[in-house]
């Protein structure tokens, strides 16, 4: 069965059609990334995906779970424990630092992992802005608390919504990197909409949003990935010398 399964999927605000006919299938251990023109829903779809919003037709199963059957209350716990998402505007809470911006799905959990923050803010390149307030950082340093925090619990499910859209090359391929190392090495999925093609480069597959549904797309561009770094992988402090 796969990760995500997505069918008929159509979302309509009044009388116009955002898109329609959507389909996708996610495997565990798959990157996707998702492109197409500004105003086409790529936001939209994820925030479905994620039941943040609602859709009009079609069917949503996250693990085998059929989302549209759960209520608020269901879904936001499924969230809680199923996903990871980077929202494009980061979402950060003003009033906590770094780690504890970072450590929020963990504590919701009831889990205390403080060696597991600190080794995600080490694979994004956060290390030393533990007790930083985000109105201290920049842009880009925003960006990399949201993808941490996405990261931190081991979702089997990461959305990614323009996640490199403030980061300089280099600090983007390490990010793209480091959400790569994670799906492989937990088995879990993940879903990027983007407009960069650097970034759709490091996906198994680029699909393009459509208002008829998703097709396959080209992606220029070299399939590289920058070095994972072993923090994700493995959580023993030594490693992350």
């Amino acid at each position: 069965m796969a990760l995500v399964a997505v069918e008929g999927l159509a979302k309509r605000y009044a009388e116009s059609v955002v898109f329609e006919h959507v389909d996708l299938a996610v495997e565990r251990g798959e990157f996707v990334a998702i492109v197409g023109e500004s105003g086409v829903g790529k936001s939209t779809l994820l925030n479905c995906i994620a039941a943040l919003d609602r859709w009009d037709a079609g069917s949503i199963r996250v693990d085998g779970t059929d989302l549209a059957a759960l209520d608020d209350a269901g879904q936001a716990l499924f969230r809680r424990t199923h996903l990871g998402f980077v929202f494009q505007a980061f979402h950060v809470l003003p009033h906590l630092t770094v780690s504890q911006n970072v450590a929020l799905p963990l504590l919701l959990q009831q889990r205390h992992d403080p060696a597991r923050v600190a080794a995600v803010l080490d694979a994004v390149g956060l290390a030393g802005l533990e007790a930083r307030l985000p109105r201290t950082l920049s842009g880009g340093q925003l960006q990399r608390v949201a993808i941490a925090r996405a990261l931190v619990h081991r979702p089997p499910l990461l959305l990614a919504d323009e996640p490199t859209g403030n980061l300089d090359p280099t600090t983007a391929a390490r990010v793209l990197g480091v959400l790569h190392a994670q799906v492989r090495a937990e088995g879990a999925a993940c879903i990027l909409v983007t407009h960069s093609q650097a970034a759709a480069a490091h996906a198994d597959r680029v699909l393009a949003l459509t208002p008829g549904g998703l097709v396959p797309a080209a992606c220029e561009g070299p399939l590289s990935r920058a070095p994972a770094s072993a923090a994700l992988a493995d959580d023993d402090p030594a490693s992350r010398r």
